[in-house]
């Protein structure tokens, strides 16, 4: 997988979520990571979640889209109601 960003994007990501997008992309090796729809915000094109652990050990949620053979990210966090939703899905 490629991935690319906006580097503005990810300085605001950083100050505002404390993530990085070279984190976040660590999270889609996570063999149980899990992909939302992100119903929301595909206006324009379509979007999604990756909800996923990543190389330090936080399980993070990020938006993307796929733009031909690379993947955007758009932004990143830890958010609670995903990070739930990723230990449900974990134990079965």
């Amino acid at each position: 997988m490629e991935f690319e960003w906006d580097l503005a994007k990810e300085s605001e990501n950083l100050q505002k979520h404390k993530v990085s997008f070279f984190e976040a992309l660590s999270t889609f090796s996570d063999p149980k990571g899990i992909q939302v729809a992100d119903q929301g915000h595909s206006n324009l094109e379509p979007r999604f979640y990756w909800i996923g652990k990543s190389s330090n050990g936080r399980v993070l949620t990020t938006r993307f889209t796929s733009r031909g053979e690379k993947i955007r990210i758009i932004g990143s966090a830890d958010w609670r109601k995903f990070r739930r939703l990723y230990y449900e899905t974990a134990k079965t």
